[in-house]
């Protein structure tokens, strides 16, 4: 059987035909787009994205008439995401209904580009660069799902301890609270806080994203470190819908959890 062929081994093959077409070598192709010749490598060999800004710089030098920029253009974002969340985001982007609780961080659908870089570049062992901006820019696609037509209905609870770590510094925390602020407001939104001292509390076991698809669906996803798992049998799905909705009746309520929001930017 043969090998399965990679989008970015895909990608990075077009770019090696071109450069090579070009009569350039991997090291002349560096120079020319200011990067190390080990990261056009790793483009070439689809270990590393190929991000659109750089798309751009190669369809210059290579002369390939944008053909890099409009081909990134047409791919789907869940093959513009790290792969083991690649199950989370073929649901998000028709999800009709989207119910997520977390502990450590703002989640995804919610962080503005600097906190989320933050957050990427908080890992260890660190990651590139490069793949730090493939991932950001990733991310903040995935939230034009809240610009649909028809956007999801979206309710999230956050541990309060979340908004008090100063991911990124004081100026970052501020733009990210501001950001859920903003996001309170449209009717399809929901937003609540879990107080640091709150007991009972339903979610201890760590963070849940529950989504529903057009379909009428409903399927639950867990993430661990670099693993995930979908879990889609309906006697589990149904005790994750309950411990979640015991969870937002021990969290503060959404008006509640605005005045605590602008009580940490000192507004009344």
């Amino acid at each position: 059987m043969p090998k399965k062929v990679s989008t970015w081994q895909a990608v990075g093959a077009l770019v090696a035909h071109y450069r090579k077409k070009a009569h350039l070598s991997q090291e002349a192709l560096a120079e020319h787009v200011h990067l190390h010749v080990d990261t056009v490598a790793s483009i070439e060999q689809g270990r590393l994205a190929l991000q659109p800004y750089r798309a751009e710089q190669f369809d210059e030098v290579l002369e390939t008439g944008g053909a890099l920029t409009v081909l990134l253009e047409k791919l789907p974002v869940r093959d513009r995401i790290v792969q083991f969340a690649q199950g989370l985001v073929d649901y998000e982007q028709e999800a009709v209904s989207i119910l997520s609780y977390q502990s450590l961080v703002v989640p995804g659908l919610l962080q503005t580009r600097d906190y989320c870089r933050a957050v990427f570049d908080y890992r260890y062992p660190a990651l590139g660069s490069e793949t730090a901006e493939q991932w950001v820019s990733a991310r903040m696609e995935r939230q034009l799902i809240w610009q649909r037509e028809r956007p999801p209905v979206g309710h999230f609870v956050l541990e309060e301890s979340i908004l008090r770590r100063g991911v990124g510094g004081p100026v970052v925390m501020r733009e990210q609270i501001r950001q859920i602020l903003e996001y309170t407001e449209p009717v399809n939104m929901s937003f609540q806080i879990m107080p640091e001292n709150r007991t009972p509390h339903a979610c201890l076991d760590g963070p849940v994203v529950l989504l529903e698809t057009p379909e009428y669906e409903r399927l639950v996803y867990l993430e661990v470190q670099r693993a995930s798992f979908l879990i889609v049998d309906p006697d589990e799905v149904s005790d994750y819908h309950l411990q979640y909705g015991m969870l937002r009746s021990q969290a503060l309520s959404p008006d509640e959890s605005v005045r605590l929001l602008n009580g940490l930017l000192g507004e009344s």
